[in-house]
């Protein structure tokens, strides 16, 4: 029996969800359902622990998932490729292109409707003329206190505006890597709807400063740092602090959205692997394959402008001794992502 594209599509997705998670955002993220809205590399901070890549660290560019985009048609084409519930927007510094975001914050709202839930990540202390400008259209602020505050953080602006933000009909909360003095940030827990900790992760920008500091990878496989989640437990207990973990993201947060992505945009004949990746197979030759395909069905196939076949990974079998053919069986990212593995035959 031929092996079908959503043979490896778990029957429930949600059985591999936490479900004590702290924030709307946070459920959806879980389940892979939302958009990753970059909206700008551009940052007034210097975080040394930033992990943002070359690509786009400190350059005004927009990304959706991991696709760049150069207009509003991208994104939305972007989001309804994954059939997106909602949408997280980061950088960058977000507030550094206000406009921008309630620009795209409103046209996500209008083609999705007021249940598409949007999240905002931000270094900054919102004043009350950003959450003027976002209300309607974000639904969760989640702040990015800097590292130099933690420990003097009821003496800056976050309080004043975690109250106002609440007042006005955000929910409101903390996100921060797992640094050492995390537990400063205690006092801001009665303000707050969630507080989240993400593991510190290396990162290529970032991995001189952290060898400075003596920090390095659990192991060769994982970006996590060694010691990062140990940090985590000076705030851990309350029941508005979560801890994300870098594995957590890799093989439950990121495969779940592959998965969502892969269902929505895999042609009949692809083949979603369990890590929401797609295989299937190609066929190219300087000879005419209109007599090979001919023995195809319709929906097994696909023939591409510069003249090769893909197609059923499984079909290359029957034809692995037929002179004149290049075949190989490809692996990439849905919606014609990152090319994974190619293993010729």
């Amino acid at each position: 029996m031929n092996p079908s594209p959503t043979d490896h599509y778990p029957e429930n997705p949600s059985e591999n969800i936490i479900p004590d998670l702290p924030s709307e955002g946070c459920i959806l993220c879980h389940h892979g359902a939302k958009l990753v809205l970059f909206i700008t590399g551009l940052c007034d901070r210097t975080c040394w622990y930033c992990p943002l890549s070359i690509e786009r660290k400190d350059l005004d560019v927009i990304f959706a998932n991991d696709r760049e985009v150069f207009s509003d048609a991208g994104i939305i084409a972007e989001a309804e490729a994954m059939d997106a519930l909602g949408t997280g927007v980061t950088g960058g510094e977000p507030l550094l292109v206000r406009n921008r975001v309630v620009s795209y914050c409103r046209l996500l709202k209008d083609h999705f409707g007021s249940d598409h839930q949007i999240h905002l990540y931000t270094g900054r202390a919102p004043t009350e003329a950003d959450l003027s400008a976002l209300s309607g259209i974000v639904d969760e602020i989640r702040m990015h206190p800097p590292y130099e505050v933690w420990d003097h953080i009821m003496e800056t602006d976050y309080p004043q505006s975690a109250r106002l933000a609440k007042e006005m009909g955000f929910a409101i909360g903390i996100e921060v890597p797992s640094l050492q003095g995390i537990g400063n940030l205690k006092p801001m827990l009665p303000l707050l709807d969630f507080f989240n900790i993400n593991e510190l992760e290396w990162g290529e920008t970032c991995a001189d400063e952290m060898r400075r500091r003596g920090m390095e990878p659990t192991d060769d496989l994982h970006n996590a740092i060694e010691g990062a989640a140990g940090w985590a437990e000076e705030i851990t207990g309350d029941p508005k602090v979560h801890f994300c973990s870098s594995g957590f993201k890799d093989s439950v947060q990121l495969r779940m959205r592959l998965i969502r992505i892969a269902t929505m945009t895999a042609r009949p004949f692809d083949d979603i692997t369990e890590d929401g990746t797609i295989t299937y197979g190609i066929i190219r030759s300087d000879r005419d394959l209109t007599e090979i395909i001919a023995e195809f069905d319709d929906e097994s196939y696909e023939m591409q402008q510069d003249g090769s076949c893909e197609c059923a990974w499984w079909l290359l079998d029957e034809l692995t001794e037929v002179s004149g053919l290049d075949l190989s069986i490809i692996e990439r990212y849905p919606n014609k992502g990152m090319i994974v593995e190619v293993n010729p035959l």
